[in-house]
């Protein structure tokens, strides 16, 4: 049995989270709940599951982390502010199930020094089909990670046709069902990006040897090339719960928790090369990963006000990259390394200069 505390229980990953809970309680216990601000649904959540301990918005959250005993800490957070928890789960030795991708972009090496080997398990599909493949063969065999793309909603088009896209088309993602934030970053290719360095931390795989392509049935979720010339790839139905059921009982598979393909049925997997033209994000993301220290932090807190900018409808939806790269155009840190104080200073000086941008624009 293991004892399981869900950071963003009423969001998408967390809801996902407890629908397999829910369907395997012989082998799960919920032993803690925090959600952002929804507190209604937590605590419907909290009485459905008998769950004694619970928490309000991300200090709490981190409070939670280091009080209550449990197994595995799954980091449904959105956005930056999951940095907290996640380093409170590293420090009581926890499992770290991290869906939570900002925490590690922004605190990059201050996350990798305070996990153990093995301690965090990835719930984005993409790291998970890596980590998957990855047992394929030894770390010296690899020769370098391809992330699959869907294409998000605007696949296919132009940059110039994108100017005048509107919040509700961003929203309307062909195959996955997710939060604002993470569905804009989608239809930009910002996720795709983050992705990107998140891999380069979780696998220590450098930004020359990640490759991205767009595969839009969403089926093959990442593949890894190895020396000889073989690539594995872990395929299955799009559906969060087998990632994330993974995160939670890593490296053991919990059956029945997805759907199989239907290998009798006809069916076609396509392919396609990245537009780095019409979304940039992606090479944008490598740059920033490059340079390292508190520059991955710049680039997603900025791209966070952006986006909130976009959907409050003060700006077009062009201006959210065009924001992001002259932010990180603007950002010159003084430290050589980063710190924690550095990140956040960063991160402050970042959406302040977003802001600043975003008003300049409207």
């Amino acid at each position: 049995m293991r004892r399981v505390i869900i950071l963003g229980s009423t969001g998408s990953i967390g809801v996902q989270a407890l629908e397999v809970i829910a369907a395997n309680r012989d082998s799960f216990e919920i032993v803690g709940l925090a959600a952002g601000s929804q507190r209604e649904a937590l605590e419907a959540q909290a009485r459905e599951f008998g769950v004694e301990h619970l928490a309000l918005g991300e200090i709490e959250a981190e409070q939670l982390v280091r009080t209550v005993e449990a197994d595995v800490v799954l980091n449904g957070i959105t956005g930056s502010v999951g940095l907290g928890p996640t380093l409170a789960a590293l420090e009581t030795g926890t499992t770290l199930a991290l869906a939570n991708k900002e925490s590690l972009i922004v605190g990059g090496e201050l996350v990798l020094a305070l996990a153990a080997p093995g301690q965090i398990v990835p719930v984005d599909s993409e790291h998970s089909a890596i980590a998957q493949a990855l047992r394929s063969g030894t770390t010296a065999e690899v020769r370098r990670l391809v992330l699959t793309a869907s294409g998000g909603p605007f696949r296919g088009r132009s940059r110039h046709s994108l100017r005048h896209v509107t919040p509700a088309e961003a929203l309307a993602h062909p195959t996955w069902d997710m939060g604002l934030v993470v569905t804009t970053n989608s239809s930009t290719l910002v996720n795709k990006g983050l992705e990107v360095i998140e891999a380069h931390y979780l696998f220590d795989v450098g930004y020359d040897d990640i490759d991205v392509t767009v595969h839009p049935q969403s089926i093959v979720h990442s593949m890894v090339e190895f020396v000889d010339g073989s690539t594995i790839a872990q395929c299955s139905p799009p559906d969060m719960r087998l990632p994330i059921s993974l995160g939670l009982d890593w490296p053991n598979r919990v059956a029945g928790v997805g759907v199989s393909l239907d290998w009798t049925a006809a069916s076609s997997w396509t392919f396609e090369p990245l537009d780095n033209e019409a979304f940039p994000a992606v090479e944008l993301a490598k740059r920033v990963g490059r340079e390292g220290r508190t520059f991955p932090a710049v680039f997603n807190a900025a791209n966070e006000q952006a986006v909130h900018a976009f959907h409050a409808g003060t700006i077009g939806y062009l201006d959210i990259l065009n924001t992001v790269e002259a932010v990180v155009d603007a950002h010159a840190p003084e430290e050589p390394v980063a710190t924690l104080e550095g990140v956040l200073d960063a991160e402050r000086w970042a959406r302040a200069e977003a802001d600043r941008l975003l008003a300049i624009s409207r």
